[in-house]
């Protein structure tokens, strides 16, 4: 003899959770929290570059983490965001490197980092990176692209 047998339906108390919902996230706001983290990151890479008198690449990788962290927290998964942390983080590795020029010159002349930027512009700033840029100036550009890409897909999944 064969009984079909159903079991019950599963009650409030027995039933599986339902699956979050994917994260989309808002990418205009991630672009926003990813260019303050940039603006700040330049700023403290200069500084940092300024305080040991040269470039490291834990610094480089640092600016490209801050970058790709807020861009994939604030943004949320899309595949757009780590294309943008690499750009800003990139951009921000270079304006620390470009500040850390008007910190040293400020150093150098016993003025203020506002009248170096007044009396030699960024345009002179550039021209002096310029100059100044090797191989190694290169090599933390795209470390620090690599971290932003790194650190936006993985805070985004």
């Amino acid at each position: 003899m064969s009984q079909n047998f159903t079991p019950p339906a599963p009650d409030s108390f027995t039933a599986a959770p339902a699956p979050a919902p994917a994260r989309t996230g808002n990418i205009g706001l991630g672009i926003v929290a990813a260019v303050v983290a940039a603006l700040v990151a330049a700023g403290a890479y200069g500084g940092i570059m300024n305080a040991i008198d040269r470039e490291i690449g834990y610094a480089a990788i640092g600016v490209g983490l801050l970058v790709g962290l807020a861009a994939g927290k604030v943004g949320g998964r899309n595949p757009i965001l780590p294309v943008v942390a690499v750009l800003l983080s990139v951009g921000a590795v270079y304006l620390g490197q470009v500040f850390f020029i008007a910190l040293a010159i400020a150093d150098y002349g016993k003025v203020g980092v506002g009248e170096v930027f007044s009396e030699v512009g960024i345009g002179g700033l550039n021209d002096l990176w310029k100059e100044s840029v090797d191989f190694m100036s290169y090599v933390f550009l795209g470390i620090g692209g690599f971290a932003a890409f790194g650190a936006a897909k993985k805070v985004s999944d």
